[in-house]
């Protein structure tokens, strides 16, 4: 055994970096990799979900998903706005994602096990044909 990945140490890096390379998704995204669009969807309508929107304002204004609550991710901790009731799933969204997976971790610490970023963000909602509305609220 030893032999054969002496004299194939080279395979054996391949393998190694083609493995790496597929579970790398997984490991980056974990639980903070998010639900599609697809699924958010699905949690809205089903569930109840509420939509916490990350973006700073004018983000916001210049397009979001329907009835999205906009709590930027500067004053997520401790705003009104928040759902009372921590059992009710969050789907949390900004423009790409990578805000959301922040806010997500803030309020699952708060107490809020069902909150789960949008993979991909409002670029994701947009590409899936989704309807978004303009303006603040």
């Amino acid at each position: 055994m030893l032999s054969f990945l002496l004299e194939n140490w080279s395979l054996v890096a391949v393998a190694l970096v083609s493995g790496g390379l597929l579970l790398w998704p997984t490991l980056v995204g974990g639980a903070g990799g998010g639900v599609a669009p697809n699924e958010a969807v699905r949690l809205m309508n089903r569930e109840k979900a509420v939509v916490i929107d990350v973006c700073e304002p004018a983000e916001f204004e210049a397009g979001h998903i329907t009835g999205a609550r906009s709590i930027p991710l500067a004053k997520l901790e401790g705003a009104k706005e928040l759902p009372s009731n921590k059992n009710l799933p969050l789907v949390v969204v900004c423009a790409s994602g990578m805000r959301s997976r922040r806010a997500v971790a803030q309020l699952r610490k708060a107490g809020y096990e069902k909150a789960d970023a949008l993979a991909g963000g409002m670029k994701a909602w947009r590409e899936a044909g989704l309807p978004v509305e303009t303006g603040a609220r």
